[in-house]
């Protein structure tokens, strides 16, 4: 079972939580490699189209996902051609100095991008977690996404000020990808 992670960081921020989900995923038996997007090489895009999952990654800039995973989007537009990618499970995760940040757009994003590949995209599947009086920002999912890991990190902090909580959720969305993929080829 194989699982990349296709994603960019432009400060380390996202980097942190594609070490995450490289460990989650890794935790659960998958071989993991973690490409990021700006550096490819066509022995990394091959082994884009070897994977049996991908999970995309980018910073949340200006209500999106980075200019460099934008283009990553439009080289893998070669992949859609052949079907490169079709049934292959996709997920993704974010990251933006606010608490919103618009990072579900950028989620969207990543579940179009997925759907126009023909891949099946993974949630979190996770309830929301610190909205009661019983939770904390401690809590997994603490910023209430489901359609994917989100992460919130001080715009005056660097990669070590990632919160532990966005760390460990993105560490679950790995373990659940690897996991989902796991089902996905079982049932094939």
């Amino acid at each position: 079972m194989i699982v990349s992670i296709a994603y960019h960081s432009g400060f380390g921020h996202t980097a942190v939580l594609a070490e995450a989900v490289r460990d989650g995923a890794a935790d659960a038996g998958a071989t993991v490699h973690v490409l990021p997007v700006d550096q490819l090489t066509e022995e990394q895009w091959e082994l884009l189209d070897a994977s049996d999952a991908i999970v995309f990654g980018s910073p949340t800039y200006m209500g999106t996902a980075s200019g460099a995973f934008h283009a990553f989007a439009e080289e893998s537009s070669k992949r859609w051609f052949s079907q490169a990618w079709k049934d292959k499970i996709a997920a993704g995760f974010t990251n933006s100095g606010s608490k919103s940040g618009d990072k579900v757009h950028t989620l969207q994003f990543f579940s179009i991008l997925a759907a126009q590949h023909g891949m099946n995209w993974v949630n979190l599947g996770l309830h929301p977690g610190w909205n009661s009086t019983q939770g904390s920002e401690n809590d997994l999912n603490r910023l209430g996404i489901f359609l994917g890991a989100g992460a919130q990190t001080n715009s005056d902090e660097g990669p070590e000020g990632v919160h532990k909580a966005d760390i460990a959720t993105a560490e679950h969305l790995g373990r659940r990808v690897a996991e989902a993929t796991r089902r996905w080829r079982q049932a094939a």
